[in-house]
């Protein structure tokens, strides 16, 4: 894996992804975490050819429509509510012509509220402070391979606060934003915080929404995240997200949860 980046541009909607770029699930899967860096680095180049109209994108969500295989994607973007103060903008990623992430974002426009700022909880443990923790001795793949994973405390099964990062680009030869980097790492939260071995239960989400109070700067995106799982299949992965400043807002992701195969008692299906 030599190249340096998780994504190598085709033309101005098409990405071929990198050996980086492979799923903790299963190595011929993309890791969803890079690709939804790459949907908010797309909306992005769509709003880039229009002058500065003062909007911040401050609402994303996610569905996961279907496996994400590690071949060549397509990203289409449009906006479907234009504003002056509120706008809604959709992204849609095609794998080998069919839909398998349809994202949603909601730019608000921003204005001065310093004054009235509050309510975030504490700066975490600044990265600097913290020794790394091998993650991939948990998961497979190319993507948690190329992390930079460094918690405050041991990891705990459903409960890890933890600042990761990466060398690598988002996209070979192109620039990306502070938040299209930082979005890239937030889906790693549901690996971190594991409530049970991914050898013995299976715990996918099939959807990501991140909301955020104010826009993240610098290179590390902070973790601070509990996962539950319910006694019927379904799971939560909370996360309040941080940047070295403080917090920034919060990300949920639903599971299913379901055991391995190899795993399932004798008598019972998967």
């Amino acid at each position: 894996m030599s190249t340096g980046s998780y994504f190598e541009p085709i033309d101005a909607r098409r990405y071929k992804p990198t050996a980086h770029a492979s799923g903790a699930w299963d190595p011929d899967e993309q890791h969803f975490s890079p690709l939804g860096g790459l949907v908010v680095h797309a909306m992005e180049g769509h709003l880039a050819g229009r002058a500065d109209d003062g909007l911040v994108l401050s609402r994303i969500s996610f569905d996961i429509l279907g496996r994400l295989a590690l071949d060549e994607c397509e990203i289409r973007v449009e906006t479907i509510r234009p504003g002056r103060t509120i706008e809604l903008v959709e992204a849609v990623v095609l794998i080998a012509g069919r839909a398998v992430v349809r994202a949603r974002a909601w730019l608000l426009a921003a204005g001065d509220t310093s004054a009235v700022a509050g309510g975030a909880p504490a700066p975490l443990t600044p990265p600097d402070e913290l020794v790394p923790w091998p993650m991939s001795e948990v998961w497979p793949g190319g993507y948690i391979a190329s992390l930079d994973v460094r918690p405050l405390a041991a990891p705990q099964p459903g409960r890890t606060t933890a600042w990761i990062s990466t060398g690598l680009d988002l996209v070979a030869g192109e620039s990306s934003s502070a938040l299209a980097s930082y979005i890239a790492l937030v889906d790693t939260a549901n690996g971190i915080a594991a409530r049970q071995s991914p050898t013995a239960w299976m715990f996918p989400n099939v959807d990501l929404t991140v909301h955020l109070h104010r826009r993240p700067e610098g290179r590390w995106t902070g973790l601070d995240t509990t996962v539950t799982f319910g006694p019927t299949g379904q799971g939560v992965t909370s996360t309040v997200l941080h940047d070295v400043h403080g917090a920034i807002g919060h990300a949920q992701q639903i599971l299913t949860v379901r055991p391995q195969p190899a795993a399932t008692p004798p008598g019972r299906q998967a």
